[in-house]
């Protein structure tokens, strides 16, 4: 019979015996291959339903004729990222010319937000498709559905009973035994805007569990202007358009807290007064790092307005309020897109934001937060044990809860500073003693969420599973002991296998990361209601002024046009240095700087 012939017979899945006795759920081996969706019939049966897969068979195994073309022109993703990561020249010809760099964009916008499913289909509360996984915002959706619940092990049939102990994976697998720097070397100013950007859309309400979210599903800019209607108005000043703001040292920075009751930051109460600012996240005073941006976001806003207010001269403060607010929105998917992500991928190919490349293609404005994307983000291992600021060294206990370091140091010699300061590299045995206990957290939450294994990821996100330990962690003493506590690689919890799993050719994390990260946040970005037909053009942002300050936005602009006097180094690449010893390579000087223009 034809291939297609049978698909159609064969789409909503054929009856099967379980692999296994006992009694359990059928679908606890996830017999369903290539994204087919299992059902269980009876304590003994499942069928696999493989509509829309491109698949057929009891499985899901078999491709159709239509499938199998697809698969054979389509490269696997560690061929793909090893075309964008060498070949210079190539690229390089690729970005020289907007119709060849414009084409290859689009094509990274369709294929990475495809692999997201759009509408949203599992929350944490089912194994299955529910009506609320789609209309209840206060979840995080699933890009995979929790274990069933009635199952020989705790991932389906895979490993063992029971899964190790978190004390014993966190002694063994993240506790930092020393430093181990990123061999990219970014730098501590890229591991802290990773912080704050991200802080403004993960927001897990524990109040209700760790499948839920007290926040909204994408870029919102609610790190810079507050969680709800009550705190950004308590944030503005109602003057202008801009956001409050005092003078120190000779510079703008966000209120005292004591001047602006009401906003909710955590401080420890042994903080002094004037180290405590109304911030629009109230995580943002635990950091300096976090408190240097949230100010630099700020004065941009101000500065926004003031470049507004001479346009639009009869502009009442709420419009140009809430314009300068849509130019900042602008501004940060643009610096997300072409500095951060881009340095993320280590592409060769220069990333573009230009959301009118998916004008007239099918593309849905609307996101939701996975909370597999929330897990994966935990990026702890980035941050070093001190910090050096000025030549002046900080330990990480004297770091927190000071931001007013930044006042101390003034914003160009801390973000000059931080731009030279190497991050911690994304692997094991890398968190510091600050970060354990939210190690421990991740897994523990994984385990409630039912998560399954870290290769089903793989599967789901289109890369081949690991066969073996060692295949997976690129060496053989990670290997053993991940063997000894789970037994079968297809054990392997998501967040261990991601802090364990070998780190991909110049990138900063294992391939997983990439792989899935890539698709939820471009997924994200361009959803935003700023990218579509209606909203991109020129009056959204108060006239062609306020577009060019979009279209331009990058980092370096950012503090550059925010710092007073001369720009300091702002990068999220240390600068080369290879006449210094390894072991003093998380910093680089001024005389460093100098040798390296020379």
């Amino acid at each position: 019979m034809h291939p297609l012939i049978l698909l159609a017979t064969l789409t909503v899945g054929a009856l099967a015996t379980a692999i296994q006795a006992g009694g359990h759920d059928p679908c606890c081996s996830f017999p369903c291959q290539n994204q087919g969706v299992c059902v269980t019939i009876t304590s003994d049966s499942y069928t696999c339903d493989c509509s829309q897969t491109g698949f057929y068979g009891n499985r899901c195994e078999h491709a159709t004729l239509l499938m199998q073309i697809k698969l054979w022109l389509k490269p696997d993703p560690e061929t793909v990222n090893g075309i964008l990561t060498r070949y210079k020249w190539f690229w390089d010809t690729v970005n020289y010319f907007p119709f060849l760099r414009e084409t290859v964009m689009k094509k990274v916008y369709t294929l990475r937000s495809n692999m997201v499913d759009s509408p949203p289909t599992y929350t944490s509360q089912h194994e299955y498709i529910t009506f609320e996984a789609a209309n209840n915002l206060s979840y995080f959706t699933r890009s995979l559905p929790p274990v069933p619940r009635n199952c020989p092990t705790p991932m389906g049939v895979a490993g063992k009973k029971q899964l190790p102990d978190v004390q014993f994976l966190v002694d063994q697998l993240f506790t930092r035994t020393e430093f181990k720097p990123d061999p990219m070397k970014t730098s501590v100013l890229f591991a802290f805007f990773a912080q704050h950007f991200t802080h403004q859309f993960f927001k897990t309400d524990f109040a209700k569990g760790p499948g839920f979210t007290n926040g909204g599903h994408g870029v919102d800019v609610s790190h810079i202007y507050g969680h709800d209607k009550n705190v950004e108005n308590l944030l503005r000043s109602f003057s202008g358009g801009k956001l409050k703001s005092q003078m120190l040292n000779g510079e703008e920075f966000p209120p005292y807290l004591r001047d602006v009751p009401g906003v909710p930051v955590r401080y420890k109460s042994t903080v002094a007064d004037i180290h405590k600012f109304a911030l629009g996240h109230e995580f943002f005073g635990l950091l300096p790092g976090l408190f240097l941006y949230a100010t630099i976001w700020l004065r941009e806003h101000n500065r926004v307005c003031e470049v507004l207010a001479k346009e639009h001269p009869v502009w009442d403060d709420e419009r140009l309020f809430q314009t300068a607010k849509l130019i900042v929105l602008g501004e940060t998917i643009k610096i997300v897109i072409e500095d951060y992500v881009q340095h993320l991928s280590s592409y060769n190919f220069q990333l573009l934001f230009k959301p009118d490349l998916l004008f007239g293609e099918e593309f849905q404005y609307q996101n939701r937060i996975a909370v597999e994307f929330n897990h994966l983000y935990h990026w702890h291992p980035l941050m070093p044990d001190r910090f050096n600021v000025s030549g002046k060294t900080y330990q990480m206990k004297d770091f927190m809860y000071h931001s007013g370091l930044v006042v101390e140091h003034g914003t160009h010699s801390f973000t000059d500073s931080l731009s030279r300061q190497i991050a911690g590299q994304m692997t094991y045995r890398n968190h510091g003693p600050m970060t354990l206990g939210v190690a421990a957290d991740i897994i523990k939450h994984g385990r409630q969420l039912r998560f399954q294994g870290f290769n089903n990821y793989r599967k789901r996100f289109n890369m081949k599973p690991y066969t073996t330990f060692e295949e997976l962690t690129g060496e053989k003493e990670i290997a053993k002991i991940l063997e000894g506590a789970y037994g079968d690689v297809d054990a392997v919890e998501f967040y261990v296998g991601l802090l364990t799993e070998k780190r991909r050719y110049q990138a900063l994390f294992g391939g997983t990361i990439v792989e899935m990260g890539g698709p939820f946040s471009v997924k994200g970005l361009m959803s935003n209601a700023i990218c579509s037909p209606k909203y991109w053009k020129p009056s959204t942002f108060g006239g062609q002024t306020g577009f060019d300050i979009v279209n331009s936005a990058s980092l370096s602009g950012l503090f550059c046009n925010n710092i007073p006097g001369q720009c300091p180094l702002v990068s999220f690449r240390i600068p080369e240095d290879s006449q210094r010893p390894p072991e003093k390579a998380d910093y680089c000087d001024e005389d460093c700087v100098k040798k390296q223009e020379l």
